[in-house]
């Protein structure tokens, strides 16, 4: 079994650790947002419309951050390329997941919810798992 460098013990590992953690979390809460503000939808009351619509854009961005910089986080430790490969897929999906946002494709759009929100928490804890 090979032995990987620590994120830590690399140039900019702090940082990118830091980064990395804090991204993953705001990731997953941008997601839940999704859901509590999806709940109000329901209602068809144009505010949620608003603030559901403003919560995909923060879901593109943190989930498209934190594939970046899962990437480089992988390339600094040459550990496994999966967290990467998953970084990767929950960004494209989070655009998938919004052309599922009409009315006619919500049957998908929910369980690609669920997905979503899958991908970006198996993420968030391979960020905050303790390091070797």
């Amino acid at each position: 079994m090979t032995q990987h460098a620590s994120i830590a013990e690399t140039h900019r590992g702090p940082q990118l650790v830091n980064a990395l953690r804090a991204t993953t979390t705001v990731a997953v809460l941008a997601i839940l947002w999704q859901g509590a503000t999806a709940g109000g939808l329901l209602m068809q009351a144009r505010t949620f419309l608003d603030l559901h619509e403003a919560g995909a854009v923060a879901v593109h961005v943190l989930t498209g951050v934190a594939a970046l910089l899962a990437f480089l986080a992988v390339r600094a430790t040459r550990g496994p390329r999966w967290p990467a490969a998953l970084g990767a897929v929950v960004f494209v999906a989070s655009f998938v997941q919004a052309a599922l946002g009409d009315d006619e494709t919500m049957w998908a759009h929910v369980p690609g919810a669920l997905l979503l929100m899958l991908g970006s928490a198996v993420l968030l804890v391979w960020a905050w798992r303790p390091r070797r």
